[in-house]
């Protein structure tokens, strides 16, 4: 037997584990420079994502949701949000204005939202804003701020 193999039996025959190949246990147990080489990339990569997030999140509340969009044409709201003709009985008039998505963000947590006469009107608009669909304007911005309060 060679030196490497009578010594692997001696630690085997004494309970320890046998020595393994250095590459193999430089992943296993990483050295103190690597350890640091891998915080520091951490470090830079959470640097980065930060900013983007805070962007992204100014650019949320900063897009536009039209209400009515511009498909409607003279129609106004039922309490429910949908779209009825102008003679309906208890119709709500449309607000005809941009919101940006801030103003949304802040109704929908309780705010009141500038254009609505009353209660009733901004439940309406905020029912009619909740069933846009993809395609219509506005449906994008909606969705993000949705999907940011979750």
């Amino acid at each position: 037997m060679t030196d490497k193999t009578n010594h692997d039996a001696a630690n085997d025959a004494e309970g320890q584990a046998p020595s393994k190949p250095s590459g193999l246990a430089d992943l296993v147990q990483p050295s103190r420079r690597r350890l640091l080489m891998m915080g520091a990339a951490t470090a830079s990569t959470i640097v980065s994502v930060k900013p983007a997030m805070a962007q992204a999140q100014v650019s949320i509340l900063n897009c536009d949701i039209p209400v009515p969009g511009p498909h409607v044409g003279g129609r106004f709201f039922d309490t429910e949000g949908n779209l009825v003709p102008a003679d309906t009985p208890g119709a709500i008039a449309p607000p005809n204005r941009i919101y940006k998505g801030e103003q949304i963000k802040n109704a929908l947590n309780g705010s009141w939202l500038d254009g609505a006469p009353d209660d009733t009107a901004k439940r309406a608009y905020l029912k009619y804003i909740d069933k846009l669909q993809p395609g219509q304007s506005g449906f994008t911005c909606y969705v993000s701020i949705v999907s940011g309060r979750r």
